[in-house]
């Protein structure tokens, strides 16, 4: 069979051979040119008809890599666009947050007239295991110094300034196992104290202490700042009871409190850096 097709083979390529020098000598004698040139004439037909068409599919291919180099550029301005838009978008909706708790702290000073504020922005957090502080974009230039007290737009206390320098502040939260404030129950007006505590803190929560046995104090309660001794301003909203407990010596009893600032939303805060003391 082998043999069968390679004999073919030969008898095609002879045919084809004797055709295309038939149709030399006839195209030849036709027109009037030579043999020898109308047979290379027709031999390199079919190699420039297989170069026109390698040429023209190299023209497509670079017309089509011009045509993907000039997509990429346009994706490249498109997704520069679309980052400038979102940037002006993100902007746009800080500038209307700001502008709410502008607004919110509007209303807290007609309330509160006896207050003098300092607006500054939160730029750093720290909450571990032992502390949680709060670092402000202002300081002592501002007229913020240690002691004073820092509250949201809604006048929820965030802390108390601990430390300060020329332009920042670090504000110990309310839920720092260090602070401690003079507090009253809003309902009853029994005083006590807050504090924070260290088991309580990193559950987002504080403590109500020395709560006396007669204490009517109930859940959702309301707590505030006493404004005792002058020190802090008064009636500062702290946060809101969630549970009585009895201290480990079965005595006496403390309340656990939620506060009602989210400490951890916050990206501006307001310092009271004057009051006026009520006695």
């Amino acid at each position: 069979m082998k043999k069968f097709f390679t004999k073919s083979g030969i008898i095609v390529l002879t045919v084809v051979t004797i055709a295309a020098v038939i149709l030399c000598i006839v195209s030849a004698a036709g027109s009037g040119t030579g043999f020898i040139h109308n047979a290379l004439g027709v031999i390199a037909s079919p190699f420039r008809a297989a170069g026109s068409a390698v040429s023209g599919w190299v023209g497509d291919i670079a017309g089509r890599f011009a045509s993907v180099e000039s997509l990429q550029e346009e994706n490249d301005a498109l997704r520069q666009q679309v980052a400038e838009l979102e940037k002006e978008l993100r902007q746009a909706q800080e500038d209307s947050q700001e502008n709410e708790r502008l607004r919110t702290l509007l209303n807290l000073r007609q309330q509160r007239e006896d207050f003098v504020f300092e607006s500054a922005r939160v730029v750093g957090q720290s909450t571990s295991n032992w502390s949680s502080t709060i670092t402000l974009s202002k300081g002592t230039s501002s007229g913020i110094a240690i002691g004073d007290c820092a509250v949201n737009e809604e006048g929820f206390l965030v802390g108390v300034v601990t430390d300060a320098g020329l332009n920042w502040s670090t504000v110990t939260t309310i839920l720092d196992p260090s602070s401690q404030l003079g507090a009253k129950v809003f309902r009853t007006g029994e005083t006590t104290v807050v504090q924070g505590d260290l088991g309580l803190m990193n559950q987002g929560q504080l403590k109500l202490a020395y709560l006396a046995g007669e204490s009517s104090v109930i859940n959702g309660d309301l707590v505030m700042t006493s404004g005792l001794g002058g020190y802090y301003p008064s009636d500062l909203v702290i946060g809101s009871v969630e549970e009585i407990r009895t201290d480990d010596n079965g005595l006496t009893k403390y309340a656990v409190m939620t506060p009602k600032v989210d400490l951890d939303a916050l990206v501006q805060v307001f310092v009271i850096t004057d009051f006026t003391i009520i006695d």
